[in-house]
């Protein structure tokens, strides 16, 4: 599971992680994050399922299912063959270079800096099992508590969580998300369970 370049396949289920360079910070005030969310919906979502997030100042955090063959194809320029599953791999890494470049060029405009603003590449881990998938949600959740911004994963407002207690729309896939925790109960329980102190830094 090295977070190395690996390929974002179709229908594989993946950990997305990445840091802003130095010691700069990916969002310093709350429009930062609503945008980039906007953002992530308009480059992201159309290419990739979106099972948790976090988005901390310095880091983010989301756990995804890159879309399948078939779906990713119809929003690729037309071919007379359809694509590999390495072609739409980059048409879907590119969705992301175009996501973090669209942030990056709004936030040195507003914050009047120049240069890069992620660190260089898009950091992924595989995710093959159940065991993984609850783990990351999971940290997800608690990575605000884990680094001292909230006591409660409700208390921070900017990760997935909250969306798991409501019943407003969501663009999450919040049944999927509780089907792999045996329901919304079990689901809540897990979370009331969770000690984070006891659990591997999965990378930040």
């Amino acid at each position: 599971m090295k977070s190395t370049f690996i390929p974002l396949l179709p229908g594989k289920v993946y950990h997305l992680f990445n840091h802003a360079v130095g010691t700069e910070n990916l969002f310093r005030e709350d429009r930062n994050y609503a945008y980039f969310l906007r953002k992530y919906q308009q480059y992201v979502t159309p290419v990739c399922r979106t099972f948790s997030y976090a988005l901390l100042p310095n880091h983010f955090h989301f756990l995804v299912q890159v879309r399948s063959t078939a779906e990713i194809t119809l929003l690729m320029p037309p071919s007379k063959s359809e694509p590999s599953a390495e072609e739409c791999a980059t048409f879907v890494m590119q969705q992301f270079s175009n996501f973090f470049n669209a942030y990056a060029k709004a936030y040195n405009k507003i914050f009047n800096r120049r240069g890069a603003l992620f660190i260089d590449y898009l950091r992924r881990k595989s995710v093959g099992n159940t065991t993984y998938f609850q783990h990351a949600v999971l940290y997800h959740h608690f990575n605000a508590v884990r680094h001292d911004f909230c006591n409660s994963p409700l208390e921070y407002r900017f990760s997935s969580y909250p969306a798991f207690l409501s019943t407003l729309p969501s663009l999450l896939e919040r049944e999927m998300v509780l089907r792999q925790f045996g329901g919304k109960a079990a689901f809540i329980e897990k979370h009331q369970g969770y000690d984070w102190r006891f659990e591997d830094d999965l990378d930040f």
